[in-house]
């Protein structure tokens, strides 16, 4: 018994190999319909009473020459259809003419009207269709040998209408399934433009995290490092200080940097850290490690700053800790700072002020330039990532020279979810 899926493949790759030889497919309908027109010609439907006999008459040369002219004509039906068609129509009007006895030359006829029914539009089909039965039709019923009313007469009517609804429905499916298709490719287009848009997002997101913990912690890491070398010699126990306070920087920017890459393990690596990410709970924490560091630090803020979604809390802690560490590297060493959390209606307002040398910033208000680095002539990250945090968030951020000296960093970020529920 033959393997049902080797029949399978090997009927698929038969209908393979006709997709991408068309002109051999036809060639084989060519000559299917010309041995059915043959050995239609033999067969006479009114041989006797009991119905048609088969060789009570032969063809005549007319008639195998119209035949074969009529097959062959199939072969270029998919290149040419409508003349294709013209060209089998006359030969079956041909026929029907000359021979008192004609031969069933229709049958190229109709394959040719289905072909032009299958590859053109619907207005054409009808055009083309009722124009075909109109003409064969009464060519049969006035030069046939039978009376007009005859049932091989109506059967040249049926057959030519089947033949253009036929091609028509196949018109129609093929472009069903061609536009099932298309907008299947569409939707697959889109979902993957939107997955490289949200990696990209998250890219960026994670990209500034870690400039966020990366440049506060080195930053202090520098300026301890700095006091430590100095009074090295002099003040060892003020070093030591300095060096613990190294190590403590060190350690927490690597608690940090492990949490935030850890969001980029895929799903059979090992599990990432659980811990919270960061948020104005722990801000007396952040304004301690400045103070460690020798910046004075004053912190002035609501007792109902608490609450605020989790977004808008890691992005008020990193605004604050960035304005800090922009602080500490360009204020001078004589600096101070002022951090001010308030909250007022519906949103939350972060400030933080210096009374450092004055920087060559340029204001910024939900957009524009900034130096980012604070004057050090050379352009940095820091502003454009407080600003990219504030304005995903719908807020509002502002950095300028304070007048008299100094600078001013203040962000309005909304204190409700960005679903509108408060929180």
């Amino acid at each position: 018994m033959p393997d049902v899926t080797s029949l399978d493949s090997g009927c698929r790759r038969g209908r393979s190999w006709l997709r991408t030889h068309p002109l051999a497919f036809d060639a084989g309908l060519a000559l299917a319909v010309l041995a059915c027109m043959v050995t239609g010609s033999f067969a006479d439907p009114h041989g006797s009473r009991t119905g048609p006999t088969f060789g009570d008459r032969t063809p005549d040369a007319t008639s195998v020459l119209l035949m074969v002219l009529g097959a062959a004509a199939l072969v270029l039906r998919r290149r040419e259809p409508l003349a294709v068609l013209g060209l089998t129509g006359a030969v079956t009007l041909a026929e029907l003419i000359a021979d008192e006895t004609p031969a069933p030359v229709a049958m190229s006829a109709v394959v040719a009207l289905y072909t032009v029914a299958s590859r053109t539009d619907r207005p054409t089909t009808w055009r083309v269709g009722l124009a075909t039965m109109a003409l064969l039709t009464a060519g049969a019923m006035l030069f046939g040998p039978t009376p007009w009313y005859a049932q091989e007469n109506l059967g040249v009517f049926a057959w030519t209408g089947m033949a253009a609804a036929a091609g028509d429905a196949v018109r129609s499916r093929r472009a069903f399934v061609d536009a099932i298709r298309e907008r299947a490719e569409r939707a697959e287009r889109t979902r993957e433009e939107e997955a490289r848009r949200r990696v990209a997002e998250e890219r960026l997101r994670i990209a500034r995290d870690l400039h966020d913990v990366v440049a506060h912690h080195i930053a202090l890491v520098n300026v301890q490092a700095g006091v430590a070398a100095h009074v090295m010699d002099k003040r060892p126990d003020q070093a030591k200080e300095a060096l613990a306070h190294v190590r403590e920087a060190s350690r927490s920017a690597l608690n940090e940097l492990r949490a935030t890459v850890g969001l980029l393990r895929q799903s059979g690596d090992p599990e990432a850290p659980t811990e919270p990410a960061p948020g104005l709970a722990v801000l007396d924490e952040l304004l301690a490690t400045f103070r460690h560091a020798g910046l004075p630090v004053e912190l002035a803020r609501a007792a109902d700053d608490a609450g605020l979604p989790a977004a808008v809390d890691l992005a008020a802690y990193r605004i604050i800790q960035e304005a800090l560490t922009n602080v500490r590297k360009h204020a001078g060493p004589d600096a101070k700072a002022e951090v001010s959390v308030v909250r007022v209606g519906r949103t939350v307002e972060i400030t933080v002020l210096d009374n450092g040398t004055p920087r060559a910033a340029v204001a910024t208000e939900d957009g524009g330039d900034d130096d980012g680095g604070g004057g050090d002539g050379h352009g940095g990250h820091g502003l454009i990532g407080m600003r990219e945090r504030v304005i995903a968030l719908g807020g509002s951020l502002t950095a300028a020279p304070r007048y008299g000296g100094g600078f001013r960093v203040q962000a309005i970020l909304p204190a409700t979810a960005r679903t509108g529920e408060d929180t």
